[in-house]
C-alpha cells in the first residue's frame, strides 16, 4: 500500500516548510513537531521520504557509504575500488521502547571473546545515514537515548564504546520528532537539540475538517488511486527539494543578515549560541528554496520563527513561543541604515505571510483571584516557586528510567551480575570469563581463544534511579483559603511539581472539598497539566478528608495495574481537618489505613500561634513523613541543618 501523499495533506504550512527545509540541508537540526492526537503529524513525516533523492550507495556496506566520498573510518571499509548502487532515501522509525544497543549498536561479545575479531552490529543509527530517522511521541523516549540522537544528528557521526572497544561511522541523517504536549515535555536541554520546532493544531473551520475527512476516506478506499491523484504534484515538489539542494552551497550570508540574526536572538534572550547558529542555517536553506543566492530579511524573519520558540527563555511551566511583534521590532532595530535604497522585505511584508504559533492568550492571567459562579467558591493564584525538598520512595524499584529513587536500571553502577537466567542488559565481561573458564577443557580448547557458549554469557546488574508517580492529595476546603494560606501552599505544590518534572515522574492531582473528592487530573507525565490544574484551583466549603484519601487509594490502585512499573509517593496536603459528615475524624483514620505501605509525605499547612496538630496525627495513622509547609523548601531544611550544627558545636 503506498503512503498518504505529501502534498494530499491539508494545512499546517509551518510543518510543511520546516520539514522541507530540514530536507534541504540536514546541517539545520531536524524538527520537533508538537501537538495534539491526529493532527497528521505521522503522517507528513511518512509521507516525506517519498520526496528525497535516491542515494548511491557502495555494494555490502551496511553504513551506507557514498562512493563519491566513502568513510575512512567505516567499520566495513575501505571500500576503495569498490562497485555502488542507487537505492531510495530510507525512513527509519525508532520505537520509543528501543535499548540503547538496538540505536547505537553493539559489539558481538561472543566472537570477540572467542575468535578475537571486533564483529560490530550496526544499529539504527546506522540504518539511517543519509535518510530519515524518525521518532514517534520522543517525548517519551529515554533522555540518554534522546540525547544520543541529537549528538549524532549534530556531529554526523556515531561512536561506540563497549568492552574497550571503540567503533565510529558516518550518521548524517535528518532528524524528526513528534510529541504530544500532553503527555509530557522534553527536557529544556534536550528541547534546545532539536533545530525547528513547529506547533500544530486541529483546524476549527468546518469547511477545511470536512476536506480532511473526505481525502481520508478516499485513501482508505483505494490508496493506490489516490496516490496517483497527487503524483505529479509530489513529483514538483520533489523536483524542487532536489534543486534547492543543489543551489545551498552558493546561498551567501552577508552581515548585514547575520547582524539581524544576532540582534533577533539576543532579543529573545536565548542561551548560548545554537540559536544563532540553526538560525544561519535555516535562513540560508530557505533562500535556496525561495531560488534566492542570498539570504534577505524575509529568510530570517521565516528562519526565526521556526527556530526560536523553544529556545527563548521562559517560566518552567510557560509555553513556547515568540512574539511576532518583538520579532519584528528586533529586524528593525539591525537594520544597518534604512534609507530610499533599503528594498528588503523586512518591514513591508503583512502579518499574514507568517502564521502566528499559538500564544495562550486566551487562558487566564495567573494569580488573579476569580470569582466562581457558587460565590463562596474562590481562585488563589500561586506565588513564587522554590527550589524543594527531594522526597524519594522507600526500598529499591525496577521502574522507569527517572532522577528520584533508587532502582535497578539499565544503566548506572554496577553493582552486582544478574542471575543466568536473565538474558538482556549489558555483558558483564568478567562474570563472561569465569563462567566460561571451568568448561574450556571439556570444550577442547587448544589454543589462546576462549571457547564461548550463549549459555555464559551474564548481564550486569545496575543500580541507577527510577521515575515514580507522584499524586497529589490536595485539601481545597475553605479552611487552607484562609488568608494567604492557599497561595503558600500552591507555591509549594509547584515546587514540587518542578522538582518532579526534572526528575521524569508521572503526575496525578486529587482535590476534596464540600462533600466529595474529585480526581483533578488523572496521572500523567505531563506537569504543565498538573501545574494549569492547581492554578485554577478554587476553595471553599467544608473539608471531606476521608473522602480525599478514599479516592487517592482508589487512583493508586487503577494506576498500579496500568503502570506497575512505577511506584507511587502520595503528596497529602492538608491542615489535617476533619469536618465534613458524621465521624469525620474515625473515617479519615479508616481511609488512612487503606494506605499503608505507600510511601507518603504529609505536608502540614496548619498556621497560626494556636495549633492542633492534626495533620501529625494523620500522618501517624499513615505511617508517613510529617512535614510542615515551611520546611518544603531545601532552603529551609539547609538553615535547620545548620542551625542544630550550631547548637551541638
Amino acid at each position: 500500500m503506498k503512503p498518504y501523499p505529501f502534498t494530499a495533506v491539508v494545512g499546517l504550512p509551518d510543518l510543511r516548510l520546516a520539514l522541507v527545509l530540514s530536507s534541504i540541508s540536514p546541517a539545520v537540526g531536524g524538527v520537533l513537531v508538537r501537538g495534539e492526537k491526529g493532527t497528521a503529524k505521522s503522517t507528513m513525516v511518512r509521507a516525506l521520504a517519498g520526496l528525497l533523492p535516491g542515494v548511491d550507495v557502495v555494494d555490502g556496506c551496511r553504513f551506507s557509504c557514498d562512493p563519491a566520498a566513502p568513510d575512512p573510518f567505516c567499520p566495513d571499509g575501505p571500500h576503495d575500488g569498490a562497485t555502488s548502487h542507487r537505492r531510495p532515501a530510507k525512513l527509519v522509525e525508532l520505537p520509543v521502547g528501543a535499548a540503547e544497543d538496538r540505536v547505537i549498536g553493539s559489539l558481538h561479545l561472543e566472537r570477540a571473546l572467542a575468535e578475537g575479531v571486533t564483529d560490530f552490529q550496526p544499529g539504527l543509527l546506522a540504518a539511517a545515514h543519509r535518510g530519515l530517522l524518525y521518532v514517534d511521541e520522543v517525548n517519551l523516549l529515554h533522555d540518554h537515548l534522546v540525547d544520543t540522537l541529537l549528538d549524532a544528528a549534530a556531529m554526523g557521526r556515531a561512536t561506540v564504546e563497549r568492552e574497550g572497544v571503540s567503533v565510529s561511522h558516518a550518521a548524517r541523517f535528518v532528524l524528526i520528532g513528534t510529541m504530544n504536549p500532553e503527555e509530557g515535555e522534553l527536557r529544556p536541554q534536550l528541547l534546545d537539540r532539536f533545530g525547528l520546532t513547529v506547533e500544530v493544531a486541529s483546524s476549527r473551520d468546518p469547511e477545511q475538517r470536512v476536506e480532511v475527512v473526505r481525502r481520508r476516506l478516499a485513501y482508505e478506499a483505494d490508496p493506490d488511486a489516490f496516490a496517483a491523484q497527487y503524483a505529479d504534484e509530489d513529483a514538483r515538489l520533489a523536483a524542487d527539494i532536489e534543486a534547492a539542494q543543489r543551489l545551498l552551497p552558493a546561498v551567501k550570508l552577508p552581515d548585514e543578515a547575520l547582524r539581524q540574526i544576532a540582534e533577533v536572538c539576543a532579543s529573545f534572550e536565548v542561551d548560548g549560541m545554537r540559536a544563532d547558529i540553526v538560525t544561519a542555517r535555516t535562513a540560508v536553506a530557505h533562500a535556496a528554496w525561495s531560488g534566492r543566492d542570498e539570504v534577505t530579511t524575509e529568510d530570517v524573519r521565516v528562519a526565526a520563527r521556526l527556530a526560536l520558540p523553544h529556545r527563548r527563555r521562559r517560566n518552567p511551566f510557560d509555553a513556547p513561543g515568540i512574539s511576532e511583534e518583538q520579532l519584528e521590532q528586533a529586524l528593525q532595530d539591525a537594520q544597518p541604515d534604512p534609507g530610499p535604497e533599503d528594498d528588503g522585505p523586512g518591514s513591508g511584508s503583512t502579518p499574514s505571510e507568517a502564521p502566528e504559533p499559538p500564544q495562550g492568550s486566551e487562558n487566564a492571567p495567573q494569580g488573579q483571584p476569580q470569582q466562581n459562579a457558587g460565590g463562596q467558591q474562590k481562585t488563589v493564584g500561586a506565588g513564587e516557586t522554590f527550589k524543594a525538598r527531594v522526597f524519594r520512595v522507600k526500598g529499591m524499584g525496577e521502574g522507569e528510567r527517572g532522577r528520584r529513587s533508587r532502582a535497578i536500571t539499565d544503566s548506572g553502577r554496577t553493582i552486582g551480575v544478574q542471575p543466568a537466567s536473565v538474558r538482556e542488559g549489558r555483558p558483564h565481561l568478567v562474570a563472561t570469563v569465569k563462567a566460561a573458564a571451568p568448561h574450556q577443557k571439556a570444550r577442547g580448547r587448544n589454543g589462546a581463544s576462549l571457547k564461548l557458549q550463549p549459555e555464559d554469557v551474564r548481564y550486569a546488574l545496575r543500580e541507577g534511579r527510577e521515575g515514580n508517580l507522584v499524586l497529589f492529595c490536595v485539601d481545597a476546603s475553605g479552611s487552607m483559603g484562609a488568608k494567604t494560606r492557599m497561595r503558600e501552599v500552591k507555591s509549594a505544590v509547584l515546587s514540587l511539581l518542578l522538582d518532579a518534572y526534572q526528575r521524569r515522574d508521572k503526575v496525578g492531582l486529587v482535590t476534596f472539598r464540600g462533600q466529595a473528592a474529585e480526581l483533578a487530573l488523572p496521572p500523567t507525565i505531563s506537569v504543565d497539566a498538573a501545574a494549569s490544574r492547581l492554578e485554577g484551583l478554587p476553595t471553599g466549603g467544608r473539608t471531606p478528608l476521608a473522602e480525599g484519601l478514599l479516592e487517592a487509594a482508589r487512583v493508586l490502585r487503577v494506576e498500579e495495574i496500568r503502570d506497575p512499573r512505577r511506584r507511587p509517593l502520595l503528596v497529602v496536603v492538608t491542615d489535617g481537618r476533619a469536618t465534613s459528615g458524621p465521624d469525620a475524624v474515625a473515617r479519615a483514620q479508616a481511609a488512612a489505613g487503606l494506605l499503608t505501605g505507600v510511601t507518603t509525605i504529609v505536608m502540614d499547612c496548619e498556621s497560626g500561634k494556636m495549633r492542633l496538630g492534626l495533620a501529625a496525627d494523620l500522618a501517624a495513622h499513615l505511617g508517613a513523613e510529617h512535614v510542615p509547609l515551611a520546611d518544603v523548601a531545601a532552603e529551609s531544611l539547609a538553615d535547620a541543618v545548620r542551625a542544630r550544627t550550631g547548637r551541638a558545636a
